[in-house]
């Protein structure tokens, strides 16, 4: 019987696995000239992660001890970052004393206290030279007009509803406000900011100051913003500049039934035992821009707030570093609107000192 395990003295398995690998690289080559293929081997190489982190991982143990270094030297730097910026808060209470006067005398030309000479009153604008061809133009017209008119000009005292034109100017300020917020509004008469004392912890207060009005007895209203010039011990690195943590409002003396923050409604309650219905009135919060002077206080027990207690507090802390920076300083600006052309032409940016602790 014939055995047909070795053909020429080579075992048919073997002659057989020669084969199969013939015919498997073949395949293999048939395949990698496949450009879908080779596409998709592309993709999955391209997609494998290469993170800085992951090329740290491969770094030798003596060069990771030298990255070590370099972070307690950023460490070192981020604290010497927070004393420079203790002394910009110096600056800042420095300039906003020479600040003040000028700011004194805009309350006063704004109210109708002082009336500004013609002097302080002149301005060149950039379209002067039109402006006056045209009023030339106009000027014989009014002449003519006046000669006919009979009623003066109306002269109202200062620039009325200087602060609420530019809470309605001003989109962060005006989805605050509400339709029964405006009559209030329209008694603001100043913003002011002051700087925390030196050797005081760091922060800031707004102060809004009314005319005396029908719906409270408050002549300002204040909120102080807290804030810390301090690496993060935990996360040193994600310093960059003092951070609002924290704020308080004050307490609005409303007159009776004046209150807008909080809103009557009825309710009918059945008595459990005796069926019988009545009408009960309770008060609930009312959406309000005076509700900013009742603010969300921050976490301090370590216990960390919902998403929506954060988005709160958050937006609490731009709109007052945005009083602060931008409309308190530059009010007349956001009065005529050119400011806010201005703000619409730059890439926003969200400041350092509204990031949330």
């Amino acid at each position: 019987m014939a055995d047909n395990s070795f053909s020429d003295g080579v075992p048919s398995d073997s002659v057989e696995a020669a084969k199969n690998a013939s015919n498997t690289e073949k395949l293999t080559d048939q395949v990698m000239q496949n450009p879908r293929v080779l596409a998709a081997l592309q993709e999955r190489f391209d997609n494998v992660p290469h993170t800085p982190s992951s090329y740290i991982e491969t770094l030798p143990k003596a060069v990771k001890r030298r990255i070590n270094a370099l972070k307690q030297l950023q460490v070192r730097c981020a604290h010497i970052e927070a004393k420079f910026y203790e002394e910009v808060h110096d600056l800042e209470r420095k300039y906003a004393a020479l600040y003040q006067p000028l700011f004194d005398k805009r309350r006063e030309f704004i109210t109708g206290d002082v009336e500004p000479t013609d002097a302080e009153s002149e301005w060149h604008s950039e379209n002067e030279e039109e402006e006056k061809l045209a009023g030339d133009v106009k000027n014989k017209v009014v002449i003519t007009e006046k000669e006919a008119a009979t009623a003066e000009e109306p002269n109202p005292k200062g620039i009325p509803e200087f602060w609420f034109t530019i809470f309605r100017n001003v989109d962060m300020l005006s989805e605050l406000v509400q339709e029964y917020d405006e009559p209030i509004l329209k008694h603001l008469q100043d913003i002011k900011v002051k700087f925390s004392d030196p050797g005081q912890p760091m922060s800031f207060v707004l102060e809004f100051h009314f005319e005396p009005n029908d719906y409270f007895t408050n002549s300002v209203l204040t909120k102080t913003y807290k804030m810390k010039s301090e690496p993060d011990k935990a996360d040193p690195f994600s310093f960059e500049g003092p951070e609002i943590v924290d704020c308080d409002g004050c307490t609005i003396d409303w007159k009776k039934g004046k209150n807008v923050t909080v809103k009557t409604i009825k309710k009918k309650q059945k008595h459990k035992g005796r069926g019988t219905v009545r009408t009960i009135t309770k008060q609930v919060p009312n959406e309000s821009f005076f509700n900013f002077f009742s603010p969300l206080k921050a976490s301090g027990d370590g216990e960390s707030l919902d998403e929506d207690s954060e988005f709160t507090l958050a937006s609490d802390f731009e709109i007052g570093h945005f009083f602060r920076e931008r409309i308190v300083p530059r009010a007349v600006l956001y009065f005529t609107g050119e400011a806010i052309e201005d703000d619409d032409n730059k890439e926003p940016s969200q400041p350092a000192e509204c990031k949330q602790q």
